[in-house]
């Protein structure tokens, strides 16, 4: 299983790590890794590796057997042996936009209190689909609401619960189409706010801002039926 540092500190941009083996696709497997792996609507990251004698460019992360975290080079070249130690380096802009949109998708999930369907993370946009039969006629009022929660300031925070105590608060789960991560016996939750002030709390695994204030202006730029039921809200950085 690959240590996920990014867990513990989202805005660690460099660290070394141990190759503990390679795949047969030519994939990277360390034993520690600042790199989130792709999932939850979050890409993988990407940057790149360094050791003695040689340097290659990874293009994204991805879930491998076992709990292993895989980084995928960006072109076929020459790997680092088993046992070699590395010095691992982000694409950090690149993650900084991802946290930053996962964040403010998380806070569009509270001005639109629907179930959510479906959902996307990019540098400077993202989207989540919702259970909504009808478009809501006032984008303006909602990207209103959304800068507010923005400006307001709220800290971020994790907390892990069991999977029982998730069991038990089925009320937590937002998305109808990606659940929690199970198997490991406990849960992350990331919360929005703090004590009786909290906008937000959900089951996710994803790399967030510290304070909203971190995400900036936001702009809802398309509202879009996609099936019978759903409708796809679509936000971006200004």
């Amino acid at each position: 299983m690959t240590e996920q540092l990014f867990l513990a500190d989202a805005y660690r941009k460099s660290a070394p790590g141990r190759v503990v083996a390679l795949t047969e696709e030519g994939g990277i497997i360390l034993d520690r890794t600042i790199f989130y792996a792709r999932g939850g609507g979050q890409p993988g990251d990407s940057g790149t590796l360094d050791w003695s004698g040689g340097r290659i460019a990874i293009a994204t992360a991805v879930k491998g057997e076992d709990g292993a975290i895989v980084l995928v080079p960006a072109e076929p070249g020459g790997l680092p042996p088993v046992g070699a130690t590395v010095d691992q380096r982000l694409d950090w802009d690149r993650r900084h936009g991802h946290m930053r949109i996962h964040t403010a998708l998380h806070l569009l999930s509270v001005v639109i209190p629907l179930p959510v369907t479906g959902g996307a993370v990019g540098a400077g946009k993202g989207r989540l689909d919702f259970d909504m039969p009808e478009a809501p006629q006032d984008r303006e009022v909602l990207e209103g609401q959304l800068n507010a929660l923005v400006t307001r300031d709220l800290p971020v925070s994790e907390m892990w619960i069991t999977e029982t105590e998730l069991d038990a608060n089925p009320g937590l789960v937002k998305t109808l189409s990606v659940q929690p991560p199970r198997g490991a016996g406990r849960v992350r939750l990331v919360q929005i706010g703090a004590g009786a002030g909290a906008v937000d709390l959900q089951p996710c695994g994803g790399t967030h801002v510290a304070r909203t204030g971190e995400i900036g202006k936001l702009r809802i730029t398309k509202i879009e039926k996609k099936g019978r039921q759903n409708r796809r809200v679509t936000i971006e950085t200004v």
